[in-house]
């Protein structure tokens, strides 16, 4: 089985990985979550939080086992996943994207979220910044639906109530990727047909322009783990385990895996 590291997105905390964890050491994976600088129980103050800095505490992670990791980030998370793996790509296994940003060399999260099929992303519609440095906030009401608009109440609550101020500079700043960093490092995307914080046209771009081995779709939010977290959880275990073609320039392919409700069951994936 394989070994899981994953990375949560803004306002939240590794906590936030925890229904899925939980499904995936079910099936025998190994899985680790933390937090990022700033955020979770993590107190690194706002001045300190940058997007080299939740690079490195990434591979200070991914550093704990000598046992390549299958890195999987939601949001944000897609940024930081991406800069850790050209940091120390010799302990990435592969890069998942949970309908998650991802960046090429040069761009950052804020740039994506400028282009065209950016548009309409009600993250950028809706956080207040204030402070100095300057920290996002995410109003509650704004959070359920952009966050977690296909949750339960009792679940989209309990999220709501743990988030915490986001601290702007690693949204603003652009990744490096030092030539031939990522190669030999497979990539996979869950996009999420219901998402309001990175519109589906916009995850499709991301999907088109970067090279892939495989696409799983979900009919859900932006946090498929907790909405859809057996769905989410067979999706990890089938590219963590399945045979992929090696990732050539051609753009990923679509494979559909719609389901409509988080209670079905996940026997399938330990099978």
């Amino acid at each position: 089985m394989a070994r899981f590291v994953l990375v949560h997105g803004a306002f939240s905390g590794a906590w936030i990985w925890g229904p899925l964890m939980n499904r995936l050491k079910a099936a025998g994976h190994s899985v680790e979550a933390f937090d990022l600088p700033g955020l979770g129980d993590d107190h690194t103050p706002a001045s300190e939080v940058t997007l080299d800095a939740c690079a490195a505490r990434l591979c200070e992670v991914l550093a704990n086992s000598s046992e390549p990791a299958v890195v999987a980030g939601n949001s944000m998370g897609g940024i930081v996943a991406t800069q850790g793996a050209a940091r120390c790509p010799g302990r990435v296994a592969a890069l998942v994207y949970v309908t998650a940003f991802v960046p090429r060399d040069g761009q950052s999260l804020l740039d994506l979220t400028k282009l065209p099929e950016g548009a309409g992303d009600q993250v950028q519609a809706n956080i207040v910044i204030e402070g100095e440095p300057p920290v996002a906030i995410m109003p509650a009401a704004a959070s359920r639906q952009a966050l977690y608009g296909s949750c339960t109440e009792d679940v989209a609550a309990w999220a709501i109530a743990r988030q915490r101020p986001q601290p702007v500079a690693p949204f603003a700043t652009p990744v490096s990727i030092p030539p031939g960093a990522p190669d030999g490092i497979s990539r996979y995307y869950v996009l999420c047909t219901r998402d309001r914080a990175i519109p589906p046209a916009l995850q499709r771009r991301m999907i088109a322009e970067n090279a892939c081995a495989d696409v799983v779709e979900l009919d859900t939010d932006h946090t498929p783990h907790l909405s859809m977290t057996d769905e989410l959880a067979k999706a990890l275990h089938r590219f963590a385990t399945h045979s992929f073609r090696p990732a050539g320039r051609q753009s990923c392919a679509l494979v559909s895996a719609r389901a409509a409700s988080s209670s079905r069951s996940f026997s399938s994936v330990s099978g």
